[in-house]
């Protein structure tokens, strides 16, 4: 999986599609990724002692990482992501604008 916790991505899909945000979480063994604001979910939660009221709480999902793309926010444009080599070390690559990633 080439995207990762922290990378600012687009969403190419579905009723979030256009939304650029960040990656909270990424889930490699299910390919799945939590973005920030995308896909929310509303939760019943019973009362707790850590959360003694219970309630109904809005939270992001998952959603399949094949429904979102990497985004440059200079040249602001999503792309595809590939692999170099710079100094003996392995790199990811925007395919659109040529820039490395973090």
């Amino acid at each position: 999986m080439k995207i990762k916790k922290g990378d600012k991505v687009k969403v190419i899909t579905g009723a979030y599609k256009g939304t650029v945000a960040e990656v909270i979480k990424a889930m490699p063994k299910e390919n799945k990724v939590i973005v920030e604001g995308v896909n929310i979910v509303k939760k019943h939660q019973k009362p707790t002692q850590a959360n003694p009221d219970g309630g109904i709480i809005e939270k992001e999902a998952p959603i399949h990482v094949s429904n979102v793309m990497a985004y440059d926010a200079k040249a602001k444009k999503a792309s595809r992501i590939g692999y170099k080599e710079e100094k003996g070390k392995k790199v990811r690559v925007l395919k659109k604008t040529g820039a490395t990633m973090k």
